[in-house]
């Protein structure tokens, strides 16, 4: 007996830092498949696939190596304050599978950290793949089984739009997204069909080498994102997209910008521009997305493009938002999305563009005749394009080292509106933009200095 009991305590030991578990709010799994998981000098190196439940442990530290799947079945759970880092030379993915479930329930005080495993000071943007959720909402793509970009090879998509792929709760993703090949990238958060019944809320991605959130379809509602120094598109919306997103927050570097030119939002029906249902209408409220230019006098990469650029048969809302610095303010591209314009159901309201030359803040593809001011500028939107940041008192949101300072001036405190918008979004006020004056929702949590962090 007392050989047995020592034996039983080397066990629990060596299985300190990680457990398969049946706690109550998993997904009940057969005995099946399970990580490859391997424990040196405090550091638990995951790889392969799990079918089984897996909690991930706070007081050791993960380093993911190559495509790391989550099985139908299976739940992720990770313990707030926990580190989990990317392998470069494997391009390590966290990959969710439709059926499968992350907890991921970070805090204020204990944020649940996803980053590089390259050494301080030698971190950059496309380090590790990223994270990608899959989940089983309705998308407008023909088949049910369509296979999210990447190179995953994993299926998207169905008829569930209250889905519930988990809970992804103060959570940083820092240095992801890379080309897994040209045009088909791992961006910083993929949510490919996920449905309405996961919690996303309070997640940072830093320094993204591809988008750093592309929502694929699906019904997913988020609060209180945070796109910073991206290096192609802040959020990028497409297949049908029809979730609701309040206080997004996105701050661009000037000096770094992808080649196939960087954005705030892109937004399409999808890539054929069809009339597929449903179409992509995401409603979005109290945004801030600071471009490069925040003086009107910036250097800044070439292939900085435009604040919206919403094209495809694209029909997504945009309240009570301020897009500052960009080179483009609004590119509203293509007869379909224009033709949706016309009819109200792809809408900008209390909206400001500041910071972009008058002749660039409207703007519609070559050769089209569509007049986008009349539209944006007609009497009720109470939209408004503002010539100089200066004029609104943003100074403080484009800093570039350390935290930000989300003081606005008084041009921005009033003129929000919630009417008609669903039950969702909430109201911290009449402010437009993701920041009531005084309120930094991003306090706490947020990490503005990755590159020189101790993990």
């Amino acid at each position: 007996m007392k050989r047995l009991q020592q034996l039983a305590f080397l066990f629990a030991l060596t299985f300190a830092g990680f457990s398969c578990s049946d706690d109550d709010d998993a997904v009940e799994t057969a005995t099946g498949e399970q990580f490859t998981m391997t424990e040196a000098s405090g550091v638990v190196t995951v790889e392969g696939s799990s079918e089984e439940n897996v909690t991930f442990m706070a007081n050791k530290k993960y380093l993911l190596k190559g495509f790391v799947y989550v099985k139908p079945g299976a739940t992720l759970t990770i313990q707030p304050g926990t580190i989990i880092k990317g392998d470069k030379t494997s391009m390590a993915t966290l990959v969710i599978e439709r059926g499968a479930r992350i907890m991921a329930q970070g805090t204020a005080q204990a944020p649940i950290v996803f980053t590089s495993n390259q050494p301080k000071g030698s971190r950059n943007a496309g380090d590790w793949g990223g994270i990608i959720i899959l989940g089983a909402a309705p998308t407008n793509l023909p088949s049910a089984n369509a296979k999210i970009e990447g190179g995953v090879d994993r299926a998207y998509g169905g008829t569930t739009a209250a889905d519930n792929s988990g809970v992804l709760s103060y959570v940083r993703i820092e240095f992801p997204g890379i080309a897994f090949q040209p045009d088909n990238e791992i961006n910083g958060l993929t949510l490919g069909g996920v449905g309405s019944g996961t919690q996303i809320d309070h997640v940072q991605v830093s320094f993204c080498g591809d988008d750093s959130y592309e929502m694929f379809g699906g019904t997913v509602n988020a609060k209180y994102l945070i796109a910073y120094k991206t290096v192609d598109d802040m959020f990028d919306t497409d297949n049908g997209f029809s979730g609701n997103f309040q206080y997004l927050l996105g701050i661009s570097d000037p000096n770094v910008a992808d080649a196939s030119g960087s954005n705030g939002f892109e937004s399409d029906g999808d890539a054929q521009g069809s009339d597929n249902t449903p179409k992509t209408s995401a409603v979005f409220s109290n945004v801030s997305l600071f471009g490069p230019n925040a003086t009107g006098n910036t250097t800044f990469n070439t292939n900085f493009k435009r604040a919206m650029h919403i094209r495809r048969n694209s029909n997504i809302s945009i309240h009570n938002s301020l897009f500052a610095g960009w080179p483009v303010g609004l590119l509203l591209d293509g007869t379909k999305s224009q033709a949706n314009a016309t009819a109200g159901t792809l809408k900008i309201q209390n909206t400001y563009i500041a910071g972009t030359i008058a002749a660039n803040a409207l703007t519609k593809e070559s050769g089209s005749t569509y007049d986008v001011a009349t539209w944006f500028n007609a009497a009720g939107k109470n939209n408004m394009v503002v010539a100089n940041n200066s004029d609104l008192g943003i100074a403080g949101s484009f800093t570039q080292a350390g935290a930000p300072n989300f003081t606005v001036g008084a041009q921005l405190l009033t003129g929000a509106s919630f009417t008609g918008l669903p039950a969702f979004f909430t109201s911290t006020g009449t402010n437009i933009g993701a920041f009531a004056n005084g309120q930094d929702w991003t306090a706490g949590w947020a990490n503005w200095d990755p590159k020189n962090t101790d993990y």
